[in-house]
């Protein structure tokens, strides 16, 4: 009988059944597989912000910060008072010429320029001068202005070519300047710059006026 009364009772299953357990390490292994493609993702993103960064930073500073010298310029030319005279010994000539000039500045930054002159000569003696006065070439742009030069055959030796050349109804005569000045970017960024002309000028005597004008 006491065997009988005996009962017998299963055992519990453990919770970590080999088939739960293969469920679970799949999850974890699932689980670490997005957290790594996630990594993956974000180190690509801070990659190629990085590479975007570096590239507007080096085209930055290729376009924009890089300062370049402005150009000063003879533009034209044309004349209030004509007064050549060949025949006489010695001949002789006094002008009065207005001369648009211009500095071409083509930075990213206004170019602030001080008081400085130009000169003009024939063959290498000065024979008229102007002032120019300081002014702002702004950003990316020419400032244009003029000036009243007075030529006179003054200074001019005794034995000059200015005869023949008068005679021959063509003469020239060249032009020299600097401007000193700053480049401002961002009205934070300064750099001394200067800027020389060198241009010479071809006159028609009978046209009174500027045949050929360059500039260097």
């Amino acid at each position: 009988m006491a065997e009988k009364d005996q009962q017998v009772h299963p055992m519990p299953q453990s919770n970590n059944t080999p088939a739960k357990q293969d469920e679970e390490d799949g999850g974890t292994l699932l689980s670490k597989e997005l957290r790594r493609k996630k990594r993956m993702k974000c180190l690509a993103y801070v990659v190629a912000f990085a590479v975007i960064q570096t590239s507007i930073i080096l085209l930055f500073a290729l376009t924009v910060m890089k300062i370049k010298t402005p150009k000063f310029r003879v533009r034209s030319a044309t004349f209030e008072s004509f007064n050549v005279v060949a025949t006489t010994s010695p001949p002789s000539f006094d002008i009065k010429m207005n001369a648009e000039l211009g500095v071409k500045n083509t930075n990213f930054g206004h170019y602030k320029f001080d008081n400085s002159t130009i000169y003009f000569f024939y063959k290498g003696t000065e024979v008229g001068s102007a002032v120019v006065s300081k002014a702002r070439a702004r950003a990316r742009s020419t400032k244009k202005f003029n000036v009243l030069v007075g030529l006179s055959s003054t200074n001019l030796p005794s034995n000059s070519e200015l005869g023949s050349d008068l005679s021959s109804g063509v003469w020239q005569l060249s032009s020299r300047s600097e401007l000193k000045g700053k480049v401002e970017l961002m009205k934070v960024m300064k750099k001394k710059k200067s800027t020389e002309m060198s241009c010479t000028l071809t006159i028609s005597l009978a046209d009174k006026a500027i045949r050929d004008l360059n500039c260097r």
